[in-house]
């Protein structure tokens, strides 16, 4: 037992220091300045950058929305499938599984195509002005349904995991039983149960939604991805610091995030 003890330290050591080690040398390169000794300065330059706030706060709101979206779309669809059709599951999981194996730049490529298509031939009908709506830099709506596609495999993966761990015809039923609808079951019975699995869920999608760059690109948009990978151009410390920082921002999230989700189990074991 000791010794398996002391292999698994081993492991964990070994993996964080695969992790940690590049990352204190990427913060060592861009404090450490040859005859200036220590200075922050890359970051400072970062912060005072122009586009740095409102590409930030475009992903953030990218990223909310495609929680919210993705979450409504999937959340339902994956308890109706448990509790009506499990039949299906290998389906469905098949096709929430498809943008793993579709390349980002085919897909972005539909989606252009797409886009390139609807004012052409629909410049005469109501379609037009949602075509020009959702593709509005101040909020590029068409990133939303794209990042949406991108996340299910990571949602349903994180919603059936869940599902699998609760008995969710007994809570329906129970629900049901006391005169809620349907509705009602599935918010007030389901989803208290399915909080981990949401969490999860959330956690992916953000970190999807902050880190992509081929789809915001190719689409012209500039999210934080893109602008970091636009202002990093020429200047080796300033890239590495910014890299840095959005690691640092992706992870405060997260942690945020699941700070959240934690207060919620508290006051809920509480009640």
């Amino acid at each position: 037992m000791a010794r398996l003890n002391l292999w698994r330290w081993g492991v964990l050591a070994c993996t964080g220091l695969y992790f940690l080690v590049p990352l204190a040398a990427s913060v060592v390169f861009t404090i450490d300045v040859p005859g200036q000794g220590f200075t922050f300065d890359a970051y400072t330059r970062i912060l005072s950058t122009g586009g740095f706030g409102s590409s930030l706060l475009l992903s953030l709101e990218l990223a909310a929305a495609t929680i919210v979206l993705v979450l409504l779309v999937m959340v339902p669809a994956v308890v109706a499938l448990r509790l009506g059709a499990p039949a299906l599951r290998p389906v469905v999981e098949v096709v929430c599984s498809l943008p793993l194996v579709v390349p980002p730049i085919a897909f972005v490529a539909g989606i252009g195509t797409v886009l390139k298509w609807g004012p052409d031939h629909l410049s005469r009908t109501p379609l037009f002005q949602t075509f020009v709506a959702i593709q509005n830099p101040g909020f590029p709506f068409v990133l939303v349904l794209a990042y949406v596609v991108m996340a299910l495999p990571f949602v349903y993966r994180a919603l059936d995991a869940g599902l699998r761990a609760i008995d969710v015809r007994t809570l329906v039923e129970a629900a049901r039983s006391c005169g809620a609808s349907r509705t009602q079951a599935l918010v007030q019975a389901v989803l208290p149960n399915l909080r981990g699995a949401l969490l999860n869920a959330s956690f992916l999608t953000l970190a999807l939604v902050l880190g992509e760059f081929t789809v915001a690109q190719l689409l012209g948009f500039q999210p934080f991805a893109v602008w970091i990978v636009n202002v990093s151009g020429s200047q080796a410390q300033l890239s590495v610091a910014v890299s840095v920082l959005s690691l640092l921002v992706t992870w405060a999230l997260l942690l945020a995030l699941a700070g959240v989700g934690g207060r919620n189990r508290t006051a809920s074991s509480r009640g």
